[in-house]
């Protein structure tokens, strides 16, 4: 049987004839170690660079070589393990009097230097090892802290969870990593990416931000948090212009091309998920070119790094990053060497050497480098180790050692009330009871809480970062809110200081496709551009928006319209025939006019009731007449004011009985004068049946008829006051519905019929004695009351709003003035300036007149 587990140059092999696993390769030796009863190893991106060559498969491939500048930060990071777990060691309540060691290594930001360590740790060093037991098991290591990268993370977790070992990083914030079915023993104190992702397009929403760009690394850390925070921005609904990727390694064609679009797009707001390697190189082809002030928004794995700020054209830059912590005691340790102590450590020396410009004795000389003479001293440098002014990552490594040392606490310690804690170095512990103990862990270290969900994520919370350019010129790292998902809704994101924008912005800059849409307008997408690109198009006719950015138009309800702005629904004025309008006022007062030469048609009438001209025709139907014409022109004044139920049907029933009975009085007083002119014939009695009872009996009759059609519509569908919002969209016409439009017309149609009825007659009678004879001026009456009526029919039915009513009143006015003007007014006339012809004599002395 032969198992193998390639990385680079290191194979362990074991075969049924060897008495134990043989080691094939060469090991890489620690940065930092120390033995203890239990092992933690430990993974940080020291060096950025790494030397490999082909192999030629003749002989054993060179083990790759890290190269490059040191990041002082990740010393930090390193450094920070260490005195974490010296800490632990001289601790009375956490694992006492149990050492825990260390393999801290330099994974060199490479997947091949980590995956050849990780094995490393796993079966240990030894040439040849595990005599008895079997190859899949490791003694080396309990747990490890690391890696910073996501990439490597997610390498070294898959050949770690096969073997149970837990794996806390520190650093790794891909979402991809809370996949427990893929990566079952990996946890980690900083937040996942899903989190700041979902901050990123929060915070990008909160300044209105909606067209954007993106850039990434070309890593699982730049892709998969790109891509949460892309479904993110789109739930927001926030815009991307562009989305581009690279990596350090990239061409520089492919570099400049990433460039060029940043610089050309019209996007004024750049998200930027990357790493700060990457970020360097992108910087070294954006620095110089022309183009207007960015506002990045940036990941907190560049945000603040300090390594950045030295660039101006990050100034105004905001992000967010882990919250600002304290260690007692960081700093001091981390100044605490000296040229003796670091002498015995290669990274140490690189550091020593990288950091103060001077070769240490004994180390190889570079040309015109001096050698370092004793007095250099840490704390006379102001460089990214040494400044623990802004402890962020470093505190996810001492909580991700403390967290460890807590879960083999539980494991071989012993907790009594009021006494010390009792551990026991000798139990056998395996890596999986580390990892099922560490999902459990919930502790406060130096006021933070240290604790993880189900998926190995601990809770979110961030820091609201402001890059801001000092007065002195240097670049300050300004905390200026936070964010913290655990927070009631409202709370989550907090902004409680000014922000510095980029230069040249100073206020909160701009950056949209589009313009935003008043308020009376609705956004239209453009078409084939994203849906933040859109035209701002006016509300329709009845339509309002009364926000900014409306996607659609609200229609207004029925008894609403929008007013002038189109920004809100008023209620539609109410229009009807008032008594306060003018037209309203001069159909009033024609009303009263006629009603009061109707009254004084009557006195004149009845002071002169015994003279022959008034008894001539039946004076008694000449005074009915008057009446029913004085309330004719009355009646006129109930389709004046606001329509009501009672108004609506006094109305209509009124002027159907009133000109009803003003007709009938006319036929009446036609029929008198055929009778009388009949009754002269030799032997003709008519007028014995036509006296004055019976006349009477007529108008009541032809009255009564009337009044049973009104009785019949006011039962079955009586008019009724209407909303009329046909005719104008913008405003109400309150008007009088006749309900039944068959009752309306048959009122109309009996009037029309008794009307016509007496100009046939009138029109037989106008060949009768001209002094004794009043049929043509009936005549001409009711050729008036025809004409005006018939005329009315189209009128009505075309006249728009109150002005229907307004053409109904003028019809009974203009109809009852042609009766009492062609009917009494020559009479009045004689009476008044002709007395001489009220006389009997000349009413009898002519004959009947040749023509009409």
């Amino acid at each position: 049987m032969v198992l193998a587990l390639m990385a680079g140059d290191l194979t362990l092999a074991k075969g049924s004839s060897e008495s134990g696993c043989t080691l094939q390769g060469t090991p890489r030796h620690a940065s930092f170690s120390e033995p203890g009863d239990f092992v933690i190893g430990g993974f940080f991106n020291i060096h950025y660079n790494v030397i490999t060559t082909d192999n030629n498969y003749t002989s054993r491939p060179k083990a790759p070589h890290c190269t490059g500048s040191l990041d002082f930060r990740e010393v930090r990071f390193a450094r920070t393990m260490v005195f974490a777990i010296k800490e632990i060691n001289n601790s009375s309540e956490l694992l006492p009097g149990v050492t825990l060691g260390y393999q801290i290594h330099d994974s060199c930001a490479s997947v091949p230097v980590a995956v050849k360590v990780v094995f490393q740790l796993v079966n240990g060093i030894e040439p040849v090892f595990f005599p008895n037991q079997s190859c899949s098991e490791s003694t080396t290591v309990h747990a490890v802290v690391g890696d910073s990268s996501s990439t490597s993370s997610i390498a070294m977790s898959r050949i770690l969870g096969p073997f149970g070992i837990p794996q806390v990083s520190h650093y790794a914030t891909c979402a991809c990593l809370s996949d427990k079915l893929q990566y079952p023993t990996f946890s980690r104190t900083i937040p996942s990416d899903y989190y700041q992702a979902a901050a990123l397009a929060r915070l990008v929403k909160h300044f209105g931000w909606t067209w954007i760009g993106a850039v990434r690394s070309d890593t699982d850390y730049g892709n998969n948090g790109m891509a949460a925070f892309l479904q993110a921005a789109q739930a927001e609904g926030i815009c991307v212009e562009y989305s581009e990727a690279l990596y350090r390694t990239n061409p520089r064609a492919k570099v400049r091309r990433v460039a060029e679009v940043i610089s050309r797009s019209t996007a004024r707001v750049v998200v930027a998920f990357i790493s700060p390697g990457d970020m360097l190189v992108l910087l070294s082809e954006l620095e110089g070119r022309l183009m207007a002030p960015l506002q990045w928004i940036g990941s907190e794995d560049w945000v603040t790094d300090r390594m950045m700020s030295n660039f101006r054209l990050f100034a105004g830059a905001i992000g967010f990053g882990i919250p600002r912590s304290v260690i007692p005691g960081l700093r001091d340790f981390l100044l605490d060497l000296g040229p003796a102590q670091v002498s015995h450590s290669p990274l140490l020396t690189e550091f020593w050497e990288s950091a103060f410009g001077c070769s240490l004795g004994g180390s190889q000389t570079a040309a015109g480098q001096k050698t370092c003479d004793g007095n250099q001293n840490l704390q006379d440098l102001q460089n990214p180790y040494t400044d623990t002014s802004h402890l962020r990552i470093s505190n996810m490594v001492y909580k991700a050692v403390y967290a460890i040392a807590h879960a083999i606490h539980g494991i071989i310690c012993t907790d009594e009330p009021n006494t010390p804690p009792h551990c026991n170095a000798s139990i056998r512990v395996v890596p999986c009871q580390v990892t099922e103990r560490l999902r459990k862990v919930n502790f406060s270290r130096n006021g933070y809480k240290v604790s993880f969900d189900a998926n190995g994520d601990p809770v979110a919370i961030y820091e609201l970062v402001n890059w801001q350019m000092m007065r002195d010129g240097h670049m300050e790292f300004v905390t200026v809110g936070h964010y913290d998902v655990s927070a009631p809704d409202g709370q989550v994101l907090i902004i409680n200081k000014n922000i510095t924008w980029a230069v040249g912005q100073p206020q909160v800059p701009v950056s949209v496709c589009s313009a935003s849409c008043p308020p009376s307008t609705r956004k239209a997408v453009q078409r084939g551009r994203p849906v933040c690109c859109y035209d701002c198009v006016p509300c329709a006719e009845g339509e309002i928006s009364n926000a900014t950015d409306s996607l659609d138009c609200i229609t207004c309800p029925a008894d609403y319209w929008p007013n002038a702005e189109k920004d809100a629904c008023v209620l539609k004025p109410v229009e009807f025939l008032s008594f306060h309008e003018v037209l309203g006022i001069i159909l009033a007062a024609c009303s009263v006019t006629g009603a009061c030469m109707a009254f004084m048609v009557a006195v004149v009438f009845y002071r002169h009731r015994d003279t022959p001209i008034v008894k001539a025709n039946n004076s008694e139907l000449s005074f009915m007449l008057v009446f029913s014409l004085k309330l004719c022109f009355l009646c006129s004044l109930t389709f004046i004011g606001q329509p009501s139920d009672w108004s609506c049907m006094l109305r209509h029933t009124a002027f159907g009985i009133t000109f009803v009975l003003c007709i009938s009085c006319v036929l009446g007083k036609t029929l008198v004068v055929l009778m009388a002119f009949r009754a002269t014939l030799p032997g003709s009695n008519v007028m014995k049946w036509f006296g004055p009872l019976h006349q009477r009996m007529s108008v009541l009759a032809f009255t009564l008829i009337q009044v049973l059609i009104c009785v019949f519509w006011l039962t079955t569908c009586p008019p009724f006051p209407n909303k009329n919002m046909k005719h104008y969209k913008e405003k109400i016409i309150l008007e009088c519905d006749v309900g039944s439009t068959v009752g309306f017309w048959a009122v109309l149609g009996y009037i029309g019929l008794l009307s016509i009825l007496c100009f046939v007659l009138a029109f037989l009678a106008r060949k009768l004695p001209d002094n004794f004879n009043e049929a043509k001026f009936i005549t001409f009456s009711m050729l008036i009351f025809c004409a005006v009526w018939i005329t009315f029919i189209p009128a009505y039915v075309s006249s728009p709003g109150k002005f229907t009513v307004a053409v109904e009143i003028f019809a009974i006015l203009a109809s009852s003035f042609g009766l009492i003007v062609c009917i009494f007014f020559p009479k009045c006339f004689i009476i008044l300036f002709r007395p001489e012809q009220n006389t009997k004599k000349h009413m009898m002395g002519k004959m009947p007149s040749k023509s009409f």
